[in-house]
């Protein structure tokens, strides 16, 4: 049977109504009542899902044909790398449950699943020339199968940071333009996604230097608009789909009310979001990106402008946290670095109190308002996007000294996505064009240098008996939640 639903090919929270908190030296358990805020009090037809990740979710790293990424050498060339040494060989074996995950979102009541395709375990080589791994092709296709045999939309993501580790050998990667045509060979596929209707590109990554950021990121950009261009012209007419972009972004607090605050403050975003919304929008980098970088900063031609411009028919947008922005005119090192150039200096407290309560991750603060002030940010400045919340989430340590009960117990998951979802949905009622929500994540997986020292998931993985799944609380809150009426059915 014909796919009749929608799926989004992607690339690389919660309302402020909380009835019972923690008193001082109590355990009592907070009620976030779903009855006051639960799916029906979103728009009819909002899709929420769970997102993941082909290397931090699927394992199998050297079985189906699969190649190695840049994620399988890094993890084993320098484990000392990774908070516990460890890698994405078995992850959380997708490759082998994926149907038991499946069944998991079911019985959550969820509505899409955003997970990424690995390049290398469809082009094992990296490219079209180097053949195509049908095993892969068909890991895929089961898995959309099942997915839609459950009634879940597939969001698939082309590019989660796991390039073949093949075309970093042959022309160092993203750092090259040659990574373009690869990147073109890869959208287009011998079994192109027929099944598919809205495409979203990549997630964003970065350098350690002054130009290798800029460079990567350039040509990430022209690779996005090469797929684009090649779906809109050779699907997008037959399937009915869209295709996006997923970026990633805090949001940013002046550190004062003073004028130099605010100016780095918008500095600071334009260098995050702006350094690929900008071109994706207008056809060129922000004003103060090509001010301060200078010849640094890779110039578009008039052509590839021009194809950049317009390349989204949505964007993704993952937000976790935000930070104070203080203006920094000396903020230099001994020499340039994309850290440094924005003039902004990035933290976490204000005159010694924490922009919000801190998650396992240090670069993780609780700041839920910050989700609604993005949102009306993009809506205001890049033209009123079609926009989808692609990750939202926060993490504990993994602590396996606990009995199995009390690491299930996380009521501070539910919390941030109680009071995110909240802001999400005052956003929509501010007129922001918001369509989905997907929380990350599905599962504890491998959380690239993190590796499996702190959890995201909303089910538990036991790593240690066989990688099996349980529910933990906020499991249970969410399939309340996604009940029509925030009541479980019995």
């Amino acid at each position: 049977m014909g796919f009749q639903g929608h799926m989004l090919l992607t690339s690389f929270v919660v309302l402020v109504v909380l009835s019972s908190l923690i008193k001082s030296g109590a355990t009592a358990t907070p009620m976030y009542d779903t009855a006051l805020l639960n799916r029906s009090s979103f728009p009819a037809g909002f899709l929420f899902g769970t997102a993941s990740a082909s290397y931090q979710y699927e394992g199998a790293a050297n079985e189906g044909g699969r190649g190695p990424s840049i994620w399988d050498t890094y993890t084993h060339k320098y484990p000392g790398k990774i908070a516990d040494g460890s890698n994405g060989d078995v992850a959380v074996d997708s490759y082998h449950r994926y149907k038991e995950d499946v069944g998991i979102m079911k019985g959550m009541g969820l509505d899409a699943y955003r997970f990424s395709i690995s390049w290398s375990r469809i082009l094992p080589k990296g490219k079209m020339s180097g053949g195509v791994n049908m095993e892969g092709i068909n890991y895929y296709n089961n898995l959309i199968n099942e997915l839609l045999a459950q009634g879940i939309q597939p969001f698939v993501t082309l590019f989660h940071w796991d390039l073949p580790q093949t075309l970093e050998d042959e022309y160092g990667g993203f750092l090259s333009p040659r990574i373009v045509y690869s990147v073109g060979g890869y959208a287009i596929g011998l079994t192109a996604p027929g099944r598919c209707s809205e495409w979203q590109r990549m997630n964003c990554t970065g350098g350690d230097s002054g130009v290798e950021p800029y460079l990567v990121s350039h040509n990430q950009l022209l690779a996005h608009a090469t797929a684009v261009k090649l779906y809109r012209h050779k699907y997008q007419e037959s399937q009915k789909g869209k295709i996006g972009i997923t970026l990633v972004s805090q949001w940013m607090v002046p550190y004062s009310d003073a004028k130099r605050d605010k100016n780095a403050t918008s500095r600071a975003l334009d260098f995050m979001l702006g350094w690929y919304m900008d071109p994706l929008t207008h056809g060129d980098y922000p004003h103060s990106m090509r001010s301060l970088v200078g010849e640094r900063l890779p110039k578009f031609s008039p052509e590839q402008s021009a194809m950049l411009k317009g390349s989204i028919d949505f964007l993704g947008l993952n937000y976790y946290t935000a930070n104070y922005i203080a203006d920094s005119p000396h903020l230099m090192g001994p020499s340039p670095s994309y850290l440094t150039d924005s003039r902004a200096n990035l933290t976490t407290e204000r005159n010694g109190i924490p922009i919000g309560p801190k998650a396992a991750s240090n670069w993780l603060y609780v700041y839920p308002k910050g989700i609604r002030s993005l949102l009306l940010y993009v809506k205001k400045k890049y033209s009123d996007p079609l926009i989808y919340i692609t990750e939202n989430g926060i993490d504990e340590f993994n602590n396996e000294t606990l009995p199995l009960e009390q690491q299930l117990v996380d009521n501070m998951r539910i919390d941030y996505y109680y009071r995110h979802l909240s802001y999400v949905l005052r956003a929509i009622k501010d007129g922001v064009n918001v369509k989905g929500y997907f929380a990350w994540s599905l599962l504890d997986n491998f959380e690239w240098t993190d590796g499996y020292t702190v959890r995201f998931g909303i089910n538990y993985v036991d790593y240690k008996n066989g990688l099996r799944r349980y529910p933990k609380l906020s499991a249970t809150w969410f399939k309340s939640f996604l009940n029509k009426h925030g009541l479980l059915k019995p």
